[in-house]
């Protein structure tokens, strides 16, 4: 019996743990995949946005020599800050039940193992589940919704759905090393959260004609090598060896239904308290961009990263509580 079980070891997971381990609480962080297992699959050369100050938890120092760190520098600032505060963390270790029993929960993983706990954190992101057009093709082998590098597609047509950071970054990133690329968008201009150093860079590879951009287009059918596009001067079939659909990310609430809490219909946000962060299910807890439910543009590292300390100050209220 611990007091803490964590499920999802990102950011927000790990500062839950953290909070615990400096309240002498136990924690235990359990993961599907490896620890920071979203960052990890980050594309290769994404620099982030925000600058390292942001991004510190656990009173660790972020220190970099330059002004926004690359993936490598956000996984090895972490790995360090965990190895720290010496976190007991359990990767590949998916969780598959959480019952509540009496005044504990009792959370059992797909590889056997059962754990018990007196409160349970859910913070398990939404890297894990892209949005999707919806449009016949759109699982075929050649298409992917996450992003890593570009040189398999070297000397290759492809395509790129989205007018966000990750379809711009992947669309620059693919031009630059000998990619043809068509940015397929169905607003009629990139999104204005692009970052400010990549936005002057993509329009001016298509004013250049370097890369080709559909705006107000919307893609109707994939196929092995083309794919079909609604634009404001007609139907095109343009070639295209791969396609790239980076629309953006949704939470995977099904679980959290399956334990109980109660989900809002339209923003897909679980039900919980904003003060404690506690939902309908006393001593369970939601942490990091799952909070958001489909908003999730609202909840970023910089601010989930607080949800430990509220999370934590919670548990020790109510013990002090129940022992008054």
């Amino acid at each position: 019996m611990v007091e803490m079980i964590v499920i999802g070891a990102g950011p927000a997971g790990l500062s839950c743990a953290i909070e615990a381990k400096k309240a002498g609480l136990g924690a235990i962080v359990l993961d599907k995949g490896s620890a920071l297992d979203s960052i990890r699959r980050f594309p290769t050369n994404v620099i982030w946005f925000s600058t390292p100050e942001l991004l510190e938890i656990g009173d660790v120092p972020f220190v970099i020599s330059m002004v926004r760190p690359t993936r490598v520098d956000v996984l090895n600032y972490y790995q360090k800050v965990c190895d720290h505060y010496q976190l007991d963390i359990r990767p590949f270790n998916r969780v598959e039940e959480v019952v509540r029993e009496d005044r504990k929960f009792v959370v059992k993983t797909g590889n056997g193992k059962s754990y018990s706990a007196r409160n349970v954190v859910v913070a398990t992101g939404y890297y894990d589940n892209p949005n999707m057009l919806g449009v016949p093709g759109e699982s075929l082998s050649n298409v992917f919704h996450h992003y890593r590098e570009p040189f398999e597609f070297f000397g290759c047509d492809v395509a790129v759905v989205g007018g966000r950071n990750s379809a711009v970054e992947a669309a620059l990133d693919l031009y630059r090393h000998g990619v043809r690329v068509t940015l397929i968008h169905r607003g009629k201009k990139l999104s204005d959260g692009v970052k400010y150093w990549i936005l002057p860079d993509i329009e001016n590879r298509i004013k250049a004609g370097e890369v080709k951009a559909l705006f107000e287009s919307r893609v109707r059918e994939i196929k092995g090598g083309s794919i079909t596009v609604e634009t404001p001067d007609g139907v095109q079939n343009l070639k295209s060896d791969f396609t790239f659909v980076l629309i953006g990310f949704h939470p995977d609430t099904t679980h959290l239904e399956r334990y109980g809490v109660q989900i809002n219909p339209e923003t897909m946000a679980p039900c919980f308290d904003e003060k404690t962060l506690e939902t309908n299910v006393a001593g369970l807890y939601v942490a990091g961009s799952i909070v958001a439910g489909k908003n999730n543009n609202k909840v970023f590292v910089e601010n989930g990263r607080t949800h430990g300390p509220v999370i934590v100050s919670a548990i020790l209220s109510r013990q002090r509580q129940e022992m008054s």
